[in-house]
């Protein structure tokens, strides 16, 4: 017992002053756990516009339920084919929303993963990304929505396909 205490302090007087354990770089999005990112927001008439996501992670899949606005909130949509990339960085999924086309959404999560920045713009707009916010607290009332630029309208064509393929998640 003596020996290893002695060899144990011996080998932390040694180490070079300064030295860091090597930590594993770590950004975007866990990969295990549940988050929701959002935009919601109140209009002048009283009714909510925005939208948010509701991701889900788990060992064998991901999931997310998407709900967005049209006139009001609408209902959840679970949404199929979701692909998040291994590093939690990028993600894209599809929805069909009731009586709507079929359309794929993708974005970019932080390095710290609080927000998602959505490909697409702001009322059509690309200098003006659609960024939703991690919601940390669900007691928070929503804030009031921004107006279009004058000339701008809200987008109507589907968004384009997602930049980059997934890849199934590794096991280990």
């Amino acid at each position: 017992m003596w020996f290893a205490c002695t060899f144990a302090a011996t080998l932390a007087a040694a180490a070079p002053p300064g030295a860091k354990k090597a930590v594993p770089e770590k950004g975007g999005l866990p990969r295990y756990g549940m988050a929701v990112y959002s935009d919601l927001c109140v209009q002048p008439g009283g009714e909510f516009g925005g939208q948010r996501i509701t991701l889900q992670r788990f060992a064998e899949v991901d999931t997310v339920i998407y709900e967005y606005t049209a006139g009001g909130l609408s209902w959840p949509v679970v949404a199929s084919d979701v692909n998040i990339d291994p590093r939690g960085k990028l993600m894209y999924f599809t929805v069909q929303p009731p009586e709507e086309a079929e359309r794929t959404l993708s974005g970019k999560f932080s390095a710290d993963g609080n927000t998602l920045t959505l490909d697409g713009g702001y009322c059509g707009d690309e200098a003006l990304p659609m960024t939703l916010q991690k919601v940390r607290d669900f007691a928070q009332k929503p804030k009031a929505c921004r107006a279009c630029p004058v000339g701008k309208k809200a987008p109507t064509d589907e968004p384009a396909a997602p930049k980059w393929e997934a890849v199934p998640p590794s096991q280990g």
